[in-house]
């Protein structure tokens, strides 16, 4: 009965329509729900189960209605005549005698005393006070028309939340804006909630500019449908002895833009066309909304992955059954929740890799949401009171919270739909024991689909995936963000009618107009390579440096990298204009299988990605396994601190096989490409040289075998450890070059986890910290002759350019769908300015201060 009472605050009384007629109950709840903005519960019973005669009233539907949104503040039911009352009268005696108590039928107009009741509810109003409000519903009606009816007792003054729910508690309030581009999206909610859940305080937040309640702070379903964005004005209440604390950090994570940039996202950059000449005159055969540019024509593939692309998660009607074991079943519902966090885990590394820990970052959201206080207790009752089995528990809660967001007024919430759908398939299929289903495809293709989930987005191979088309979906959903991050051409709300076009079938899309065209005529295929033709020419003119060298107006050269995953990551980099790889992170071949990959199973993707570089370098980084990168198969003991603990160098200089296995791979590659070998981690010259001790043994084994390699190759460390910086001065003399991880080294720096969304936001690049230690390792290398580079997520940043190169990096490495705009950056400045604007840097006093300095250079 209470199980999903928990999905909103507990002291709001719940609403039931019952009407002859489902559409008109329906649209009741519409209405009211556009009222209160999806604060109240509200569930209607409407019509009966007969095609013929759907007019009537069930007593059933009107029982499991009042389920739905039964809370300890009570449910009221409003009906509109003749046998909906005896249903709803009916439907009572299903209820415990307590529960019966709890429950009004309310003879009010049903349309008015719906919209009045969920008003007051919405207020924070008892179950008296909302049965009063709904009663004298037509007395504003009545007014206006000049009628005079019998008024009924109003209500009593109704509290705010803040004053009914901290009465004897000191409580602190702040009212605040916000005013990153975004507002409250994934990760800044992530980081959010997660600052809330730090403290002991009982913290609530409303969106003053929308007029909502108050909601639970450590929700990050209820702070996500506060539909916060750029400008609005939040109230922050905390209640408990460190109130002042809990009001403090959260007001330094909202003053600081939750270490995002403060310029709003224009419409420009979502809809972006960039020639005029993309507008087609051929006629589309469907139209969508325009999601991510580009122009794609190849055949298509339907997405046939049901049910893990609808709407609607797979019905597990057959195996919901009562348990007799609650305690066994939670078990398994927090093994599947830990297990649903690794492979979630996998996922964010991979993506950030790939596309950069900004786009990845909206997986941290995914990750809050299996420990979202308000998910765990509502799944607690239907284990527990209900005694209903995991599965049927985790898909009933999950469903419930999806339909809240699918019908949220916000149209940007309602595409976070796509978010709980992903997370709630992805516990369900380890609930049920299926295996994950994986898209392989052999030929490029356009890929159609009802929808797609971020996960499935984010491993797609972009050298297959021309063009994405889908039938729901939105321009600010994070599949559109990740498409967009990956270059992959998307038309997103397109007609279902592309669902029925046969596999093979030629289609073309413009993902900057929304166009869509199904086995186009020759002439309309003309138009659409016009408009591809036009595409790439707009594409060569905004990327016209990117096959440049990058230098600066006074002369200095700087090489710009790639960091790299893999194989099609290296063909991307390359049409991006990198000159060559700074970083192939080569933990991608030990993720997602049950054993450690082969000595050829290396060798041959080393060569692919050689092949592709040609004769550019290739700076191959050992794995660094642990961390953020767990791998069950390697029986990686469970850590307190992983990212202090057994990983990187560490853990290769224990697993010496491994380690000389994948060494061996390197050194063969290495005797037909650019190849350099880098080891992370590094924290003394022991590891250092017990490192390079294993390599020579490895070349030592080849030379007596006779297998070729280059014997001269070149050895670098990553510089990501504080220690490292420390000692710069006595490993650069025994190494080629140095390269600066600046994601590992700011969380080092300031002690603090990356990953951990309450400390994230202090891991930033640009504190003068982490510059100050940039500085010192690109001194000892310089004066040990050794070339120095950076290969962190600030590279990626074009407002940190000036600050790198000042610094006197020689050369930077980047996610490759950055390196236009970094080239074109460098392009732009002179060597000297960058030194000043770098010198200043360091003096500053926070990274937020490094950022405002920043924005008053101007690009000549």
């Amino acid at each position: 009965m209470e199980a999903l009472k928990c999905l909103l605050p507990q002291t709001v009384v719940g609403i039931v329509i019952v009407s002859h007629s489902k559409q008109l109950a329906l649209g009741v709840r519409e209405l009211a729900a556009q009222m209160v903005q999806g604060q109240v519960p509200l569930a209607v019973a409407g019509g009966v189960d007969d095609a013929l005669n759907p007019l009537g009233t069930d007593v059933m539907q009107v029982h499991q209605a009042i389920e739905t949104v039964y809370s300890d503040a009570g449910v009221i039911v409003l009906m509109d005549m003749g046998s909906a009352l005896m249903s709803a009268e009916m439907a009572l005696e299903f209820l415990l005698p307590e529960q019966r108590n709890n429950i009004r039928l309310c003879e009010a107009p049903l349309v008015e005393g719906a919209v009045a009741a969920v008003v007051c509810a919405a207020a924070g109003g008892s179950i008296e006070q909302v049965l009063a409000e709904a009663r004298g519903a037509l007395a504003a009606k009545a007014s206006q028309l000049g009628i005079n009816v019998p008024t009924t007792q109003q209500p009593e003054h109704i509290e705010e939340p803040s004053e009914i729910y901290f009465k004897e508690e000191y409580t602190k309030e702040i009212h605040i804006a916000v005013s990153n581009r975004m507002g409250l999206h994934a990760r800044p909610a992530a980081q959010f909630v997660a600052t809330s859940s730090r403290f002991e305080a009982q913290i609530k937040v409303k969106n003053l500019t929308k007029n909502t309640g108050y909601v639970r702070a450590d929700s990050i379903n209820q702070v996500a449908m506060l539909g916060v964005r750029h400008g609005h004005e939040l109230a922050i209440s905390a209640t408990g002895a460190d109130a002042d604390a809990a009001i403090a950090a959260l007001q330094a994570l909202v003053e600081n833009n939750f270490g995002e940039g403060d310029t709003p996202l224009h419409e420009s950059q979502i809809h972006a066309t960039p020639d005029e000449t993309f507008i087609s005159t051929a006629a589309p055969t469907l139209r969508g909304i325009p999601a991510s540019p580009g122009v794609a024509i190849a055949p298509s593939l339907r997405y046939a992955m049901a049910p893990l692309v609808r709407h609607q998660l797979p019905s597990v009607q057959s195996q919901q059954y009562y348990i007799d074991n609650p305690d066994r079943e939670w078990e398994f519902l927090q093994k599947a929740l830990s297990d649903a966090a690794t492979e979630i885990e996998v996922l964010l590394s991979q993506t950030s890799t790939q596309i950069g820990d900004t786009e990845a970052a909206i997986f941290d959201a995914h990750l809050l949401f299996l420990n979202d206080p308000v998910i765990l207790e509502a799944l607690h009752h239907y284990i527990y009171v209900r005694h209903i089995n995991a599965a049927s528990a985790w898909q009933a809660v999950v469903e419930e919270l999806t339909n809240q967001y699918r019908t949220h007024y916000d149209s940007y919430l309602r595409s976070r739909a796509a978010d709980v759908i992903d997370v709630g398939q992805r516990v369900l299929r380890l609930l049920l024991g299926t295996a994950a289903a994986h898209l392989n495809l052999t030929e490029p293709s356009i890929l159609i689909a009802t929808d797609l989930t971020p996960s499935d987005t984010a491993q797609l191979d972009t050298s297959k995936v021309l063009g994405i088309c889908t039938t729901a979906g939105s321009a600010t959903s994070h599949t559109a963000i990740i498409a967009r991050s990956l270059g992959i051409p998307a038309v997103v709300g397109v007609p279902e009618g592309i669902l029925r076009v046969a596999d093979g079938t030629i289609v073309a899309l413009n993902g900057g107009t929304g166009n869509v065209w199904v086995e186009p005529s020759v002439d309309i295929i003309t138009a659409i390579e016009a408009q591809r033709s036009a595409w790439q020419s707009s594409e060569q003119r905004a990327f016209r440096n990117a096959h440049k060298n990058a230098i600066t107006t006074d002369g200095r050269r700087i090489v710009v990298y790639a960091n790299i995953g893999g194989v099609a990551d290296a063909k991307v980099a390359i049409s991006m204009g990198a000159e060559g790889v700074g970083l192939l992170r080569t933990e991608f071949l030990y993720l997602e299988r049950k054993t450690p990959p082969s000595e050829e199973e290396q060798l041959k993707v080393y060569q692919g990605i050689t092949q592709v570089l040609e004769s550019r370098p290739l700076i191959i980084r050992t794995f660094d396994i642990g961390g953020d990168k767990p791998v069950p198969y390697l029986n990686l003991p469970s850590e307190n601190n992983p990212f202090l603990g057994w990983r990187g160098i560490r853990f290769c200089l224990d697993r010496t096989e491994l380690f000389k296995t994948q060494l061996r791979a390197i050194l063969r590659a290495s005797a037909e490409g650019n190849i350099k070998v880098m080891f992370p981690m590094i924290a003394t010259v022991g590891e250092l040289k017990a490192a390079k001790a294993i390599l020579l043994e490895v070349q030592q084994e080849l030379q007596q075998k006779e297998i070729p390699f280059n014997d001269k190759i070149k050895v670098g460390i990553m510089i990501e450890v504080p220690s490292a910086v420390a000692i710069a001065d006595q490993l650069a003399p025994i190494v080629d070059f140095f390269s600066i991880g600046t994601n590992d080294l700011s969380q080092y720096v300031m002690a603090c986890d990356r990953t951990n969304p309450q400390v994230a936001s202090l891991a930033d690049a640009l504190h003068p910290a982490v510059l100050r230690m940039v500085q010192q390792a690109v001194k000892a290398a310089h004066k040990a002759g050794i070339a120095v580079s950076l290969c962190g997520e600030l590279g990626s940043d074009p407002i940190a350019t000036p600050i790198l190169i000042g610094l006197g990096l020689d050369d930077v490495s980047l996610n490759p769908q950055a390196i236009p705009r970094c080239k074109k950056a460098i392009t732009q400045l002179s060597f000297i300015e960058a030194e000043t604007i770098a010198s200043e840097a360091l003096k500053q006093e926070s990274a937020a201060k490094v950022r405002e300095l920043l924005r008053t250079f101007k690009y000549s």
